[in-house]
């Protein structure tokens, strides 16, 4: 399978973080795991690995809704990708599934779905799938 090029990890739990960095190297879905624990640092190192545009810029953003400082819906309404059409799949990958809190991010054009945690196999697997056109190996 082909590699994704980076995915960040947006999460205030370093135990989630470490634990879907080791999913994802260990099924190779990517080599390189950019990691940030609230929205403002999401946005810093999207400013700095997405200029020159597209250069290092994630494929995927796995991103939890409640943090603090910024959390994952103020994220999605500060992020600005340039170009505008730039193909960064956003996932929110949540155990906030209450329609109260996500009020209408479900039918939101800034976030590709909504995955409730644990990340597993089978669910990297079915995003694989669906946004990249790719499927892990032995996944048949």
């Amino acid at each position: 399978m082909q590699k994704l090029p980076s995915v960040l990890l947006v999460d205030d739990d370093p135990t989630t973080n470490f634990l879907n960095e080791h999913l994802l190297r260990t099924l190779g879905v990517t080599e390189e795991c950019l990691v940030a624990t609230n929205g403002a640092e999401a946005l810093e190192v999207l400013a700095r690995t997405c200029a020159p545009a597209g250069a290092a810029c994630p494929a995927l953003i796995l991103l939890d809704v409640n943090m603090p400082v910024m959390n994952g819906i103020d994220f999605l309404e500060a992020f600005q990708p340039d170009p505008p059409a730039s193909k960064i799949v956003i996932i929110l990958l949540t155990t906030t599934l209450l329609g109260r809190d996500l009020g209408d991010l479900q039918h939101s054009q800034a976030i590709a779905g909504i995955i409730s945690k644990p990340l597993t196999r089978a669910k990297i697997n079915d995003l694989l799938q669906q946004y990249f056109q790719r499927e892990l190996p032995g996944a048949a």
